[in-house]
């Protein structure tokens, strides 16, 4: 499950750069959000108990999983206009280093963190500058590369904290089911919101850029359900550990589909986030 959430969400973050770029950083986001939440609420009517079993949480778990469907569809936001302006290859593993918030998070509210634990946050870190170098005087100086690696890691903060607020206060209570349709319903309610003051905003876009919307939505959708599947069936931390190679595998179809070509100092800033983020989450 944890290699099936990996491969799902790989793709769904190499078809969001291509979405994005076709239809808008917003009405992507948009009608993934939509497709996301009319199948999760198809699932409910369904299989009503999930809903049911939810009613008896209390407010402050409610409040809890709507601050994080904000901060989950604000890094959807974020995502998006990062895979928009910038390489897949870099952007891609970037945003795996949501561990080290979720981690630091944690340990600000009290929990223990490890001296392997503060290395693998430095050694993020440092991948993330040195991923961010660009030594090939062929790229213009433009601000869209710099930008594209802003909008990553604001895309990181956003997951990390979000899936800190769910893994902490929403999860234990509501389940994955819920939570996921709140997320949806959040996000439905923001975008529709900003959709409606772009011009035909909410219009159905051309055949070719559904089926790629599609796509994203139900890999997406695919790949947190395997992710909680998963969790639930065997162990958190080795599920966890092989979703992270999600940015990885984005980061290959970036190079195979678009050729996209990395200086050396690049690749080893992006390997340096993906140890990083994977051993954090082994040992989280």
């Amino acid at each position: 499950m944890g290699l099936l959430a990996a491969l799902l969400w790989g793709g769904t973050d190499f078809l969001v750069g291509l979405n994005a770029r076709a239809v808008g950083v917003k009405r992507a986001v948009y009608f993934g959000q939509a497709l996301g939440f009319t199948i999760m609420s198809l699932l409910l009517i369904a299989f009503p108990v999930f809903i049911l079993r939810s009613m008896a949480a209390p407010l402050e778990t409610w409040l809890f999983g709507v601050m994080a469907a904000v901060l989950t569809v604000s890094g959807a936001l974020a995502l998006s206009k990062a895979f928009a302006l910038g390489k897949a290859s870099i952007v891609a593993p970037l945003v795996t280093s949501y561990g080290v918030v979720t981690t630091l998070l944690s340990w600000a509210g009290g929990e223990q963190i490890s001296l392997l634990q503060l290395l693998c946050i430095a050694l993020c870190v440092i991948g993330v500058v040195l991923s961010s170098i660009h030594s090939d005087p062929k790229v213009p100086h433009t601000t869209q590369a710099s930008s594209s690696i802003a909008y990553a890691l604001l895309a990181a903060a956003f997951y990390g904290t979000s899936f800190w607020l769910q893994g902490r206060f929403v999860l234990p209570i509501l389940g994955p089911v819920t939570m996921l349709w709140l997320a949806y319903l959040v996000g439905l309610i923001v975008l529709v919101v900003i959709v409606l003051r772009i011009d035909d905003g909410l219009k159905i876009p051309p055949l070719k850029n559904c089926l790629t919307l599609t796509g994203a939505s139900l890999m997406n959708l695919g790949g947190f359900s395997s992710f909680a599947w998963g969790a639930v069936a065997g162990s958190v931390s080795v599920v966890t550990v092989i979703s992270t190679l999600s940015g990885g595998i984005a980061a290959i179809l970036g190079y195979v589909f678009f050729k996209e070509r990395l200086a050396k100092i690049q690749v080893l800033g992006i390997v340096l986030v993906l140890v990083g983020a994977f051993v954090l989450h082994l040992k989280t």
